[in-house]
């Protein structure tokens, strides 16, 4: 299980070989083989022992900011890699193969974002014709993004400017669809502007740990970006690899807002913005991690629905090293093909299922 510790003062230590948490007057113990990560927040404290029992059983621990971002990690320090792999990735900035990943991690983002809405719109008869052309504009982006030539370099602007195009689309649409009090104005973080952005920033957080996690775990470098790879210092390819998992947020934050399951009291108004405080990570951390459990067909076995990472970060790691012809889930293959060949319409949506990779 994932360990998610909010409570202020909260404390953690070793004792007996085992982990004791002390909070709010209470004391847990928990046995480290029952604990794949720690998610520390707020003003929580770690002893140094509970730290090396956690190195000891390979447990990360992973430190988030008020904003839900995660600021530090400690985790094992004996990487799943091989020079190859990172040989490999250093020659994806050149070539063909860094070139076609980055196509489709964005359009598979892409179509992820229009599957969404497609689902939600086929429930609301009344919205469909006012958002079809936004629909096409989105397919049409991902489009462009297939057929666009060049090298990376040469393309990568065209990229981000595609993408960016499809998420203003994708957000603006997704506030139209929640109850009006509840509406926002596009993307915004440090510091949200609205709750929904709020939510959202905070879950990208745990998803971006997840992420560097199991890029660590695969032998993959999170330094060695594609598309953000002049951010300096930065683990870049964390951001590329990310795309086609936030879903796995936005959808679960959707039905929060639309099923009017949002308790005000959660959130604190800070200077121009809104951060979640310890009621509202109370709340939404759990119900993450259940949406996160749900048990999913993915490469011909039934896992949690996060695990598709980890799943996704080996299969990608083994395909630069040769020992993979693609990295690609089969299903999703098929989906991408699919939505790239012609535009879906809902009787497609039908057929295919309404789940998200």
């Amino acid at each position: 299980m994932e360990l998610h510790i909010n409570t202020y003062g909260a404390f953690i230590k070793k004792k007996d070989a085992m982990f004791e948490l002390t909070l709010e007057g209470r004391i847990v113990k928990i046995a480290p083989d029952k604990v794949s990560s720690i998610v520390i927040s707020n003003a929580v404290s770690i002893s140094s022992d509970a730290i090396q029992l956690a190195l000891e059983h390979n447990i990360d621990i992973v430190f988030l900011d008020q904003y839900g971002d995660p600021y530090g990690r400690v985790c094992f320090p004996k990487l799943g890699s091989t020079t190859l792999i990172r040989r490999r990735q250093l020659e994806m900035l050149s070539d063909e193969i860094g070139l076609e990943f980055t196509k489709q991690r964005i359009i598979i983002k892409i179509m992820n974002q229009f599957r969404l809405l497609q689902k939600l719109l086929s429930k609301r008869d009344r919205f469909r014709d006012k958002y079809e052309n936004d629909l096409h504009r989105m397919w049409e982006f991902a489009i462009s993004v297939r057929t666009k030539a060049g090298s990376l370099d040469e393309a990568s602007g065209s990229f981000m400017g595609w993408e960016g195009g499809t998420s203003k689309i994708y957000f603006s649409v997704l506030s139209d669809l929640i109850p009006e009090d509840f509406r926002f104005e596009g993307r915004s973080s440090r510091p949200a502007h609205d709750h929904f952005n709020c939510l959202l920033n905070y879950g990208y957080g745990i998803l971006y740990s997840k992420v560097e996690r199991a890029l660590i775990i695969a032998g993959l470098d999170p330094y060695i970006g594609l598309l953000h790879c002049d951010n300096y210092n930065k683990k870049s390819f964390v951001f590329d690899f990310i795309e086609p998992y936030r879903i796995l947020i936005d959808e679960p934050v959707f039905y929060l807002f639309s099923r009017r399951k949002i308790d005000p009291d959660g959130f604190d108004q800070i200077h121009r913005g809104v951060v979640l405080n310890t009621i509202g990570k109370k709340f939404f951390a759990p119900y993450l991690l259940e949406y996160f459990a749900e048990v999913i067909r993915y490469h011909n076995k039934n896992r949690k629905r996060i695990d598709q990472i980890q799943t996704d970060a080996h299969a990608f790691a083994n395909y630069l090293i040769g020992k993979r012809s693609n990295y690609l889930e089969s299903s999703i293959a098929r989906k991408l093909d699919n939505f790239l060949d012609h535009y879906p319409d809902y009787e497609s949506l039908d057929q295919e299922g309404d789940d998200t990779c």
